[in-house]
């Protein structure tokens, strides 16, 4: 097994899913096969003999086999895992460069301590409010508006918040509503505009929140001492967006992306006919 750990964050035990279904090496490929045909979750199991992962089993590796044929006999040993300390980010280019889609995570001694999936790594990346990107944000105010800022970072009530944004997607405010479950949510990004506080980051993030009866959440807080014109102050003014109820929830089949992705399959489409 090759293990690949790094204790810098965001982390796999972050992430991973901690209650794992596994099969032992001495089930049967049938019995094995009957819980795949009944899950709707799962298309392969770590094969464990008590906490140990012996192996992994896949549906793929049951199609030849006899039904009375013992896993140990069929199942694949070579495997990749992660640990729990390992980088989400190195964990993603594990599960996309060999194509599997689901990562074992196990610990010093081989124990298997939960599984982290292909989902599970793209929530982990959408929606990231870093320091970074809040610096880049507050430098460019500075310079559109040539005043110096401060940074802070605070707990801001919801219902405080005026959104700048007058859409969020329902997929997205799914994935934020399953990171808030298991309370791993990204602090906002908010400008404290001489008072009013503008949500410049993390629409989809307060929405989910608000949804799950949360009323209050971590954020970096751009400060500006007195209110001054700013571009997304008047974009609110103009949606008429004054609280978190005024944000609508749009269906993915209307994402920018998907219409782009329409528009080029439909543009080849014509293309073919007219050759």
């Amino acid at each position: 097994m090759d293990v690949v750990s790094d204790r810098t964050k965001p982390r796999v035990k972050d992430y991973m899913t901690r209650d794992v279904a596994t099969v032992s090496p001495d089930e049967t490929v049938g019995e094995v096969a009957r819980r795949i045909a009944e899950s709707d979750e799962h298309s392969g199991f770590p094969v464990c003999e008590r906490r140990r992962v012996e192996g992994f089993i896949s549906a793929r590796d049951l199609l030849l086999a006899d039904d009375d044929d013992p896993i140990f006999k069929i199942m694949a040993t070579d495997l990749l895992v992660a640990h729990p300390d390992m980088k989400v980010n190195d964990a993603a280019r594990v599960i996309l460069r060999s194509g599997i889609q689901k990562l074992p995570v196990v610990d010093d001694a081989g124990n298997l301590v939960g599984i982290i999936s292909n989902a599970d790594v793209i929530r982990s990346q959408i929606e990231r409010a870093t320091p970074e990107k809040v610096g880049k944000l507050t430098r460019t105010l500075e310079q559109i508006h040539e005043i110096e800022l401060t940074e802070e970072r605070r707990t801001v009530p919801l219902s405080d918040l005026t959104p700048t944004q007058g859409r969020v997607y329902a997929d997205e405010l799914e994935g934020r509503r399953y990171e808030l479950e298991r309370g791993l949510a990204e602090p906002l990004v908010v400008i404290d505009n001489g008072g009013t506080l503008l949500l410049a980051d993390g629409h989809h993030r307060v929405l989910a929140a608000d949804r799950l009866g949360i009323d209050e959440m971590d954020a970096y807080v751009i400060v500006i001492d007195h209110e001054i014109d700013l571009g997304m102050a008047r974009t609110a003014e103009k949606e008429e967006l004054e609280e978190i109820d005024d944000i609508d929830v749009v269906d993915y089949a209307r994402h920018p992306l998907v219409q782009t992705t329409k528009r080029l399959q439909s543009d080849g489409g014509d293309d073919d006919k007219d050759a």
